[in-house]
């Protein structure tokens, strides 16, 4: 039994691989289009700007989770807290006092959550060895 569980993890590990693969892969291809977009119309626009750094925290983490075997749970709220920003620029305009009071608390919560997540690693630090 535990030849199947570790050819399962196995090919777990394969799938993963290809699907962060495919990820990169699929991030490296935007930016690509998103840079030609932008020598196509001669402007760089601060939604650009935003929609790049989106595409670099992606890679960012992708190769965190290569590296470590581990996602970081601050980077995808990092990339959420990007795209807020980046979609209040992009919607300014028709954005009604509602709506932006609502995006401004989704910024504030992500906020308090990454600093809850900072706070929680440094006063409870992860023991390396697991409990037997």
């Amino acid at each position: 039994m535990s030849n199947l569980k570790e050819s399962g993890y196995k090919v777990l590990a394969i799938v993963e691989d290809i699907g962060l693969l495919i990820i990169a892969l699929s991030t490296v291809i935007a930016i690509g289009f998103e840079v030609i977009q932008m020598f196509e119309a001669m402007k760089v626009t601060l939604a650009d700007l935003l929609l790049l750094f989106i595409y670099l925290e992606v890679l960012t983490m992708i190769g965190i989770y290569l590296k470590t075997g581990q996602l970081p749970v601050r980077v995808p709220l990092y990339i959420a807290i990007v795209a807020i920003a980046r979609y209040v620029i992009l919607d300014m305009k028709n954005l009604d006092t509602l709506r932006m009071l609502g995006l401004a608390g989704a910024v504030l919560l992500i906020s308090i959550s990454i600093l809850a997540i900072r706070y929680g690693h440094n006063k409870f630090p992860y023991n390396d060895k697991k409990d037997s």
